[in-house]
C-alpha cells in the first residue's frame, strides 16, 4: 500500500497518530509500550511488527525462565568479573519477577518445578562444575536472598530415566512458562490501555527529517518524534553500528509420550542444549555450538546436522529405550554479543534501542523494555 492510499481515518487514527513508535512487538517492545502508557496515559503509542506474529524469539523460544545453569555461569565467568556475573543474575531474577508481576503466573503458565543440569559421562569439565556449586551459591545469594540455589541431585538420575549421565545438578529457582499464553496476555494488556499494534509492517528504512523520523515500511510511511528499536537480533539490519549478532535456535517437540517421567527444565553443555516437558511431550532445542557460522543467521529454518544431533541425544540420553515421534520443528532468532549485558541506550536524538538479550529474553525482556521506555520519558 502506498501512503496516498490511506484514508483520512486511517491516517489520523493509525499512521500519523503516534507520539512514540516501537519497532518490534515481542516481549521487549510490548513491555516498553506498556511502561510508556502506565507513566503517561495520554501518550499515543504504536507498535509496528513485520511478522504475522512477533518475529524473532518471543513466540518461538522454548519457554524457560532462564535463571542459568552452573556450566553456563562457569562459561560466563571467562568474560565477566564476579560483579558483572552477579549483576547479570540479579537482572535476570528481577526481570522474571517483573514479568510475573505484570501478567500473573496463571496468564503466562509459570511453573517452578526447578531445573536440572545434566553432566554427561566422560566430560572432563564435570568436576570443575561441581566445584563451583558452593561458590555460586554464596555469590548469587546476594541477589536471590537464598544460598540454597544449586545442589547435587544424582539420586534423581534413575527416576528421570536418563542414560549416560554422571551427575545431576538441581537449581531450585529455575522455572518454565507457556510462551504463547505470555504473548497473548501481553497483547491483550496492550490493547486494553490503547496501544496500537500493527502487523505485517516491515520497516525498510528510518529517516530523520528535522526533529521527526519517517519510517519507510512495506505498508507505507509513518512519522513520529520518538522511535524505539526493539528488534533484538534483527537490530543491525536497521542500524548496522549496533554490536548484535543473530543466533538461530532450533527446536523440536515430540508427540505425546505415555508415562513420561520427565518434569521440569533441563540443560547441559553450557546451556547449549535444553529440554522440558510440555503436555506430556518433550520439547528439546539447541545445538547452535555445532556450527556457529551457519547458525549466525537471520534466516529461519532447520538444518540436518543439528536436528540429527537433537534426535540422537533424545534417543541415547533423554529417552533411552523409549519410542518417540517428532511432531513439530521450528527455529527462533536470538541476539548475541561479546558483552553479556543488553544494549539499552539512545542512539541519536529521538531514536533509542533495547536489544541483545543474549538468549535470556524471557528473564530480561520486561526490565529491558521498561528501561528504554524510561529513557524516552526523560526526553518528552
Amino acid at each position: 500500500m502506498q501512503p496516498d492510499n490511506f484514508s483520512y481515518w486511517e491516517r489520523t487514527s493509525f499512521i500519523d497518530a503516534a507520539d512514540v513508535i516501537i519497532i518490534g512487538s515481542g516481549l521487549v517492545g510490548l513491555s516498553a509500550a506498556l511502561r510508556l502508557k502506565q507513566q503517561q496515559p495520554i501518550l499515543k503509542v504504536t507498535v509496528l511488527e513485520r511478522g504475522f506474529l512477533p518475529t524473532g524469539a518471543s513466540t518461538k523460544n522454548a519457554g524457560f525462565a532462564c535463571f542459568g545453569s552452573v556450566s553456563e555461569q562457569v562459561a560466563t565467568m571467562v568474560r565477566s568479573s564476579d560483579d558483572q556475573l552477579l549483576s547479570l543474575v540479579d537482572y535476570r531474577w528481577r526481570g522474571l519477577h517483573r514479568l510475573r508481576q505484570n501478567l500473573g503466573d496463571e496468564n503466562i503458565g509459570y511453573e517452578q518445578f526447578g531445573g536440572y543440569e545434566l553432566l554427561l559421562k566422560g566430560d572432563a569439565r564435570n568436576q570443575e562444575y561441581l566445584d563451583h556449586i558452593e561458590y555460586f551459591n554464596k555469590l548469587f545469594a546476594q541477589a536471590i536472598g537464598s544460598a540454597n540455589i544449586y545442589s547435587i541431585a544424582d539420586s534423581k538420575i534413575g527416576g528421570f530415566g536418563f542414560a549416560g549421565v554422571e551427575h545431576l545438578i538441581y537449581n531450585a529457582f529455575e522455572g518454565q512458562i507457556n510462551t504463547g499464553k505470555m504473548m497473548r496476555a501481553l497483547l491483550n494488556k496492550a490493547y486494553s490501555v490503547g496501544i496500537t499494534v500493527l502487523n505485517n509492517c516491515d520497516i525498510q528504512k528510518i529517516e530523520q527529517v528535522n526533529n521527526r523520523y519517517n519510517l519507510l515500511t512495506s505498508q507505507g510511511n509513518f512519522s513520529t518524534c520518538k522511535v524505539i528499536l526493539a528488534t533484538n537480533a534483527f537490530a543491525a539490519q536497521l542500524y548496522p553500528e549496533l554490536a548484535v549478532v543473530p543466533g538461530r535456535g532450533q527446536v523440536l517437540v515430540t508427540k505425546p509420550i505415555a508415562n513420561l517421567k520427565i518434569k521440569g527444565t533441563f540443560h547441559f553443555d553450557e546451556g547449549y542444549y535444553y529440554f522440558r516437558d510440555v503436555d506430556n511431550r518433550i520439547l528439546f532445542g539447541g545445538g547452535r555450538n555445532l556450527d556457529y557460522n551457519a547458525e549466525r543467521t537471520w534466516d529461519f529454518g532447520e538444518t540436518e546436522k543439528i536436528q540429527q544431533q537433537l534426535e540422537k541425544y533424545l534417543k541415547e540420553i533423554i529417552l533411552p529405550d523409549q519410542p518417540f515421534e517428532i511432531d513439530y520443528r521450528w527455529s527462533g532468532i536470538m541476539g548475541f554479543g561479546e558483552e553479556v549485558a543488553p544494549i539499552v541506550k539512545q542512539l541519536q536524538p529521538g531514536l533509542y534501542c533495547a536489544v541483545r538479550c543474549n538468549g535470556m529474553g524471557v528473564a530480561m525482556g520486561s526490565l529491558v523494555g521498561e528501561e528504554v521506555a524510561d529513557l524516552v520519558l526523560k526526553d518528552l
